[in-house]
């Protein structure tokens, strides 16, 4: 017959607590954590509230900017990446501060390899295929060779600061071609319009972390695809002047897509 004695029985228990905790562990980190809004950054909001030392705390993988708007902020395996307006990358320190970022704990629900050549709206297209439903939150990363892409970056700004619209005028623009790295994007539902960019919205790194931007058109060679579905959204508010005076309208992709039409019709 077999024995367990004492200190058995103690391991054990130790050890189904350790696998309880890390399994609430896991499940509290299943969300999309956000500050400030996109209308209010639309708005001309560009004031910093939180440090990065803060935002890592919600969050290894995600997009957003940066103090007086100065430039695209990546975040990929857990290190913030700032690409400013001459091109130049930088790892982000704790003490900075952003006035918008979405960031998650990515945790891969599905993978797939595409091998063929792919413009990005015919990949959005094709994930939307494969999305259960369109009314939950998705952080996609795509990850390899890219036979073009185009992005962008903002120069940082000082008060008063100007509308999104406006900024982008002066943004600068980057076109690679055979490029290795990473899009890091979410795809977000319509409802959620005054809150942050819907549809898809991607920023991308290069393998060699020395390039990067807001991508506004791409062309894949071959890449994977991570998928990461998420069903909760958690949304830190500024508690600041500048953030009490906006006025909060439905902005999202229609405005963010306008912002981008615009710098299409200065080219």
């Amino acid at each position: 017959m077999l024995k367990i004695n004492n200190h058995q029985y103690a391991l054990a228990a130790v050890l189904s607590l350790i696998a309880i905790l890390y399994s609430e562990a896991q499940e509290g980190k299943d969300y999309i954590f956000q500050t400030s809004t996109i209308g209010a950054l639309m708005q001309g909001d560009y004031n910093g509230i939180l440090t990065f030392g803060e935002l890592k705390k919600h969050g290894d993988f995600g997009l957003g900017t940066f103090n007086d708007l100065d430039g695209e902020m990546v975040g990929l395996d857990g290190i913030f990446y700032q690409v400013n307006s001459d091109g130049e990358v930088s790892t982000v320190p704790d003490s900075a501060l952003t006035p918008f970022a979405a960031v998650t704990f990515f945790e891969t629900d599905q993978t797939l390899t595409l091998s063929e050549p792919l413009e990005c709206k015919e990949l959005e297209g094709y994930l939307e295929k494969l999305f259960p439903t369109k009314n939950i939150f998705y952080a996609i990363k795509v990850e390899g060779s890219f036979d073009s892409l185009k992005a962008r970056s903002v120069p940082r700004q000082k008060r008063p600061y100007p509308p999104l619209a406006e900024v982008v005028k002066r943004e600068s623009i980057f076109e690679f071609n055979g490029i290795n790295g990473t899009m890091v994007g979410f795809r977000l539902p319509e409802y959620l319009g005054s809150i942050n960019a819907t549809g898809f919205h991607f920023h991308f790194i290069s393998e060699g972390k020395d390039s990067g931007g807001h991508v506004l058109d791409c062309k894949l060679n071959n890449v994977s695809v991570e998928i990461d579905q998420i069903s909760d959204i958690r949304i830190s508010l500024p508690d600041t002047g500048d953030f009490y005076r906006a006025e909060l309208s439905k902005t999202g992709k229609s405005k963010l897509e306008n912002a981008d039409a615009g710098e299409k019709s200065e080219e």
